[in-house]
């Protein structure tokens, strides 16, 4: 079900994401050329391989959004996964130069896109990748989202103990709900050796970013 609009977290996601952008294209701009080939935390991809996929999500919330001011539901990578996978494969494929190129530019156009969408545009839908219906206001964190946890899977060396703090308590009461979605009736609270953690351990653990002795995996996205 989408998210009523919260104009206050709007604002909140929009100011948070926008600074997790620039300390992307700043980690960006120092990798050599060399380390975009090099492996990331992901099995499969590389280093070049994250960044182009951020440039290609970037570009994919500019047209939902451009949908949704047209008064339109788009999909999110409008020809299915296969073409979302198939932008990717390409993409993990560019120059370094043309990696942070289109970084670059995808993060700009869709940092322009925020600022001039109206109340109504934000109001819109769409269907994300997943196959679930979003409303136009929660992309801001879902951006977030992405931009932080690939920030880590890049493997130079931020880590989740630098994930922003607000960006973390959000995740947390998502995730929180989401385990008890996914578990039986009495199983519903996260397991004391989790609640034991610091939040941004606890994070990093139901992520996938941070395995925990005597814990199951996490649920991951």
């Amino acid at each position: 079900m989408a998210r009523p609009l919260d104009a206050r977290l709007l604002d909140a996601c929009v100011e948070g994401c926008a600074a997790t952008h620039q300390l992307l294209l700043e980690t960006v701009d120092a990798m050599s050329p060399k380390a975009f080939a090099e492996p990331s935390r992901l099995p499969g991809w590389t280093r070049g391989t994250i960044v182009g996929h951020l440039a290609l999500n970037a570009q994919s919330h500019v047209e939902l959004l451009a949908a949704a001011a047209r008064g339109e539901s788009a999909r999110q990578y409008g020809g299915g996964p296969e073409v979302r996978s198939a932008a990717i494969a390409e993409a993990s494929l560019w120059a370094p130069e043309k990696a942070v190129k289109e970084l670059r530019k995808a993060i700009y156009s869709l940092e322009g896109a925020w600022a001039g969408s109206t109340y109504d545009t934000w109001q819109g839908t769409g269907t994300a990748s997943s196959g679930s219906v979003i409303s136009m206001h929660e992309l801001p964190f879902l951006r977030w989202r992405e931009c932080v946890l690939h920030l880590t899977d890049l493997d130079v060396g931020i880590e989740y103990d630098q994930w922003p703090s607000h960006y973390v308590r959000l995740e947390l009461d998502r995730q929180k709900m989401a385990w008890a979605a996914s578990h039986a009736m009495g199983l519903t609270q996260l397991p004391q050796a989790a609640m034991k953690l610091d939040e941004k351990h606890r994070l990093a653990w139901l992520l996938q970013r941070a395995e925990v002795d005597g814990l199951p995996r996490g649920l991951g996205l």
